[in-house]
């Protein structure tokens, strides 16, 4: 295992790495863990730079994960050291043949209108607690808003009372995922249930601009965990036994996806053109662009009927032979 006479290379290497990314916008939250933990865990073994033995031993305490972990954070190390390379050519890069392959990720598990008709009840029906006193009416507008407006988890979670405009019905993400804020128009319905919320929420006692939209009450207001949150969710799933055609659970995230495949399916069934709309899909859902949110919306099988149908209504003439 080779070392370098500058201690601080590699690290400042990691610095400069990271300080260029987030010049363009991004985060990299997961990619300084990744390179912050390999960079202690050099040190810890007397070395202060890579090679291929030390790549190797380092990539082995992984191999216990799911291997999409270990293709993650075995990429985030080679993108650093193909970045790397440019200023310093003779540095390690790991070859991208050799890297753990991911392994596909199931389709998502779309939730339909009149599942969540069934878990609306069975929320507000939840029994209030100590430190969550209003908990019924937080995981009903929690569920509202995940599958009405595609918000991201977080994105729910870190929202503040100051975000909320409930006269005119938007809320304000601020800084999520590529550090992009922007607005979320909530529908009708959606705009009920936030409106019954804040009601809820302002008989609780006072509440400042800054307190989290949904909270719990120890020791002040406190916003609910990711964890929290997703075993909460969950459950609501089971109880309402809501699962798909294949009889797999839905996901938390998959009620994104679902609020994506419900608004091509809306599109697809009033005539719109999909192909217009989708980068406003694409903004509403705070993605870089509209390949993101292709991700989305793959040949989903909840959809293919109402894509055949507006393909039959505008093209059909050709495939038969007959005059439009």
């Amino acid at each position: 295992m080779n070392s370098i006479s500058q201690p601080t290379c590699l690290r400042s290497a990691i610095a400069a790495y990271l300080a260029h990314y987030r010049a363009l916008g991004r985060g990299y939250e997961q990619e300084e863990w990744v390179l912050r933990s390999m960079h202690d865990w050099l040190t810890r073994q007397s070395a202060v730079d890579l090679d291929p033995d030390s790549f190797g031993q380092w990539r082995r305490r992984f191999s216990g994960l799911h291997p999409n972990s270990r293709h993650t954070y075995e990429m985030i190390v080679y993108k650093f050291c193909r970045y790397r390379r440019r200023s310093q050519p003779s540095c390690f890069l790991p070859d991208p043949n050799s890297l753990t392959r991911p392994i596909p990720h199931a389709l998502p598990t779309v939730v339909e209108p009149n599942q969540i008709a069934r878990m609306l009840p069975i929320a507000s029906a939840l029994l209030p607690t100590p430190a969550s006193p209003i908990r019924p009416a937080v995981m009903r507008l929690a569920l509202a808003l995940l599958y009405t407006s595609g918000l991201r988890l977080g994105e729910l979670l870190r929202l503040q009372l100051s975000d909320v405009d409930a006269q005119v019905g938007v809320l304000r993400v601020r800084e999520s995922k590529f550090n992009k804020s922007r607005w979320v128009p909530l529908s009708p319905s959606a705009q009920s249930e936030l409106a019954d919320y804040l009601k809820i929420r302002l008989r609780t006692g006072y509440d400042g601009p800054q307190t989290p939209l949904l909270c719990h009450r120890r020791r002040g207001w406190h916003p609910y965990s990711a964890t929290g949150m997703h075993e909460a969710l969950t459950r609501l799933f089971e109880k309402a036994a809501v699962h798909g055609h294949d009889g797999r659970r839905p996901r938390v995230h998959d009620l994104r996806h679902s609020f994506a495949v419900e608004t091509l399916r809306r599109w697809y069934a009033e005539g719109a053109d999909v192909q217009v709309n989708l980068p406003k899909l694409a903004i509403y859902m705070g993605h870089v662009s509209i390949v993101s949110t292709a991700y989305y919306l793959r040949w989903m099988p909840s959809v293919l009927a109402h894509a055949s149908l507006q393909f039959e209504r505008q093209l059909g003439s050709l495939v038969t032979g007959e005059c439009p």
